[in-house]
């Protein structure tokens, strides 16, 4: 079994925290949601280990405990940032990238560019095909509405408990069946009103860049599309677009989990990494 290391990394201009696996195969590259975290990919990471199988996951710019993201445009800067993390892990080319939300919007965006030479993207429940209401959801919680406007400052554990609380909800099919060191750790990096405050700021700079962020007709590489069949945030009806037009795009529809399958079906989410690009793929 390969050890996980944790350190600190420097791509595009940005510091990030690195994930990594030593390990053969195909190199993957895994990139996390809208205010999410490497962290995310730790169950993932510990069956990949299992395996020898080469693997990093990164916070990327404006999350977890990377850079904050600059002024301007976010899509381009996630896409500088993903670009350098190839040439890290794979300068040879041949990486799969798998990203879940934001981070599928990005691995889409990184599979329109054959210079690349990727060997597939795992887009999961990308965001940027058919939004649902998943920044709604979120602004128009009570639990943080009321938490951000209390004229009196809030405890950080208060805070994070309640982050967790409606990430629970919001994120899985299964919300009680989630083990609660899963959403304490995606609190732990939102534990004050300021760090909430910049997570939703970026959202709001996200919704008008998400709205027409592929081109799908360019893209260059198997395509296995994934998805929670209960997912709240992000509607599975906007796979239609890449199945419609990507040769080599395929979808697998997992039951019972929500927007999260790396967490909430991470042994069968694990077996489709490691099979992709292979053609015996299946549906759920």
């Amino acid at each position: 079994m390969q050890p996980l290391f944790e350190h600190r990394l420097t791509l595009a201009g940005y510091e990030t925290r690195a994930l990594e696996l030593e390990g053969d195969g195909a190199p993957l590259l895994l990139l996390h949601g809208w205010a999410d975290s490497a962290d995310t990919w730790r169950i993932v990471l510990d069956r990949l280990g299992r395996g020898d199988r080469r693997a990093i996951a990164l916070d990327m710019p404006g999350f977890g405990a990377a850079s904050r993201l600059k002024s301007g445009p976010v899509l381009p800067q996630l896409d500088r940032f993903a670009q350098a993390a190839l040439e890290y892990l794979a300068p040879d080319g041949g990486a799969v990238v798998a990203g879940n939300s934001l981070g599928g919007c990005v691995a889409m965006r990184l599979a329109e560019r054959p210079d690349l030479e990727l060997a597939g993207v795992v887009p999961v429940a990308p965001a940027g095909l058919d939004m649902a209401r998943w920044f709604v959801l979120v602004e128009r919680d009570p639990i943080l509405r009321t938490l951000l406007a209390a004229p009196l400052p809030v405890p950080g554990s208060v805070l994070r408990s309640a982050v967790a609380e409606v990430y629970r909800r919001l994120a899985f099919a299964r919300p009680r069946s989630i083990d609660p060191r899963v959403a304490a750790t995606f609190a732990s990096h939102l534990s004050d009103r300021a760090s909430i405050g910049r997570r939703l700021e970026v959202g709001r700079r996200l919704l008008a860049e998400l709205r027409d962020p592929f081109d799908l007709e360019r893209v260059a590489c198997p395509v296995l599309l994934v998805w929670g069949r209960q997912d709240l945030l992000v509607f599975q009806a906007g796979a239609g677009r890449v199945l419609a037009t990507v040769p080599d795009g395929r979808l697998v529809v997992l039951d019972d989990c929500g927007h999260c399958p790396q967490l909430e079906a991470a042994e069968r989410f694990t077996e489709l990494l490691r099979d992709f690009p292979s053609p015996l793929v299946r549906a759920a």
